[in-house]
């Protein structure tokens, strides 16, 4: 059939399984608008307050589906507000398809109003990228696009439409089913053969795990191994949901902010088998000494990754999913009572450390602690999408809460993006139409709170909690330790009520600085169901801990404030 590129859009998108697209219109995108709307009973658009929150959406909906997250904007600033979003999920691997629009094709290259070379600047934060300049190509690379953002290690692809090309009309043929992606790499035999056999070996074995793991449905693949050969797991920021919290071998993440035990059995150990993670700077803290203690076994499908970081003993290109399930055959099944009892004594360090910390805290006995906020909202949350932004209240989160199912905590962790939250939240929500908690800071709100609007007309059963210690705390507390308390720029000193503005919005609000009125307002933000704004009031001198200087080990750990 002869039909618009416009249309073809829609269409393929369609074609290809999406129900949903994020995005705000503008001049160069007003065929492709036209086209939503006259599809809208078989494709939802969500129209957000800005761009970049547009882009954080799809990328939400992309981390709690598994699915391919799509965002649309306009040529010049439109497009160039997508970028912080495509960097974020770039940075965690996330499935996102970013289409924008572009002046005619005559008109490139001419300085033209709205004009941006939206190709060139994405390009290093983005799988692949197109231009499209003839619509015979267009619905083919769009299946393009899809395919490469769901293949292999996921990831952002940007394609840039010209107006003419929406405008002009071409035969379209729809294809029955959505495209797969390209084949998986499998690990070959010989070195899984080698990993079994360093793992038989080991002692003291221990696994660390990130991202992948969610990424490539390996938890339960993950869980058997670790009980198979008896070896505690420590994970990643990206890596917290795969494994239930309460499994007895997680020791939870480990890291510049990880919990202790984790952190501290991983240094002990004698072998560490990383699966889907790329052992990151916060993981790894001075890498020449991270490794010392032990050897390494890397598994990942992204053979980029391998030795780039940290050199492996041992290094695995493959499926993650295919490569632990086949591992597992491998290994023989074997108990290390040491080993266990070894952990079982960091665990009660931990504990009592943690109580040394929070004994350590400048907070008045009748005021809100950081861990009293995620306990209380954790009871009320049930089977919430749990969404952060990025600080000090994404840490305590991280450190705390009971996540217990993959997909469920949605977070910006290789970027660290102020402002990811709310409309991570509100696309996490929509997509799994399940209510969303949102844990911010006072600073991060500050750059996403016009996402309330977007939660309002969308009537979104999102809480938001915010920490709010009047600072920018994360930077405040690296003053306090490495700076000698020079305060640069880091008290807000603002005067905005955030219960009025949520009630500017459209939404409901309540305040909280004791433990009896958060029980309360969160009462009362659960039984709604739209969105609930709760400004919780912390101290600006708690603090993050543990916590492994910058540049640090594990020698360096600060466990409290003296």
């Amino acid at each position: 059939m002869l039909i618009s590129g416009a249309k073809i859009v829609v269409e393929t998108l369609i074609e290809q399984g999406c129900s949903t697209v994020f995005g705000y219109p503008g001049g160069q995108v007003i065929n492709l608008f036209d086209e939503l709307y006259l599809c809208r009973d078989r494709i939802d658009h969500v129209l957000t307050a800005h761009e970049q929150g547009a882009a954080h959406a799809a990328d939400g909906y992309a981390r709690a589906t598994g699915k391919v997250g799509v965002v649309i904007a306009t040529s010049g600033p439109g497009a160039t507000n997508l970028v912080t979003g495509i960097a974020t999920a770039y940075l965690d691997s996330v499935p996102l398809i970013a289409i924008t629009g572009n002046v005619p094709c005559g008109l490139i290259g001419r300085d033209s109003f709205q004009e941006v070379d939206i190709v060139g600047i994405t390009m290093p934060i983005t799988k692949h990228n197109f231009i499209v300049k003839d619509i015979n190509e267009l619905a083919d690379t769009l299946r393009t696009a899809f395919k490469i953002a769901k293949s292999g290690r996921p990831g952002p692809v940007l394609v840039d439409i010209p107006k003419d090309v929406q405008v002009a009309k071409c035969e379209f043929e729809p294809k029955t089913q959505p495209v797969i992606p390209y084949p998986i790499p499998f690990a070959p035999d010989d070195k899984l053969e080698k990993a079994a056999d360093m793992i038989n070996a080991a002692e003291r074995p221990y696994i660390y795990f990130g991202g992948g793991i969610i990424s490539g449905k390996a938890s339960e693949e993950l869980i058997t191994l670790a009980e198979k050969i008896d070896a505690p797991m420590g994970c990643s920021l990206m890596g917290l949901s795969a494994v239930p919290c309460d499994h007895p071998l997680f020791l939870g993440m480990q890291g510049m902010h990880g919990h202790y035990a984790s952190s501290v059995a991983e240094d002990e150990a004698d072998l560490v088998i990383a699966l889907g993670a790329r052992f990151s700077d916060r993981a790894t803290g001075n890498k020449n000494r991270f490794s010392k203690n032990f050897r390494i076994i890397h598994i990942d499908i992204d053979g980029a990754e391998l030795h780039k970081n940290i050199s492996a003993d041992l290094a695995i290109k493959g499926d993650i999913k295919d490569s632990v399930s086949r591992l597992t055959e491998l290994v023989g099944e074997k108990k290390r009572p040491q080993w266990e009892e070894r952990i079982s004594q960091l665990r009660q360090e931990e504990l009592q450390r943690t109580e040394n910390a929070l004994r350590s805290g400048k907070a008045a006995q009748h005021q809100l602690r950081p861990y009293d906020i995620v306990d209380i909202i954790s009871a009320y949350a049930d089977d919430a999408v749990i969404a952060t932004d990025v600080g000090q209240h994404q840490m305590w989160t991280a450190q705390r809460y009971p996540l217990k199912k993959p997909r469920t905590f949605i977070t910006s962790g290789g970027l660290g993006t102020m402002g990811f939250g709310m409309g991570a939240a509100i696309g996490a929500s929509i997509a799994s139409g399940k209510r969303a908690v949102l844990f911010t800071g006072d600073g991060s709100f500050g750059m996403d709170l016009n996402e309330l609007a977007t939660a309002v007309s969308r009537n979104i059963p999102l809480v938001v909690v915010i920490f709010n210690n009047n600072s920018l705390g994360m930077v405040r507390q690296w003053q306090t330790l490495f700076f000698d308390g020079h305060y640069s720029n880091t008290v807000l000193d603002r005067s905005t009520d955030f219960v009025k503005l949520a009630e500017a919005f459209g939404a409901k609000g309540a305040r909280a600085s004791s433990k009896e009125e958060l029980e309360k307002a969160a009462a009362e933000a659960f039984a709604v169901s739209g969105p609930f704004v709760i400004d919780c009031t912390v101290d600006c001198d708690e603090f993050v801990l543990p916590m492994l200087p910058p540049g640090g080990s594990i020698d360096d750990i600060i466990t409290e404030i003296k």
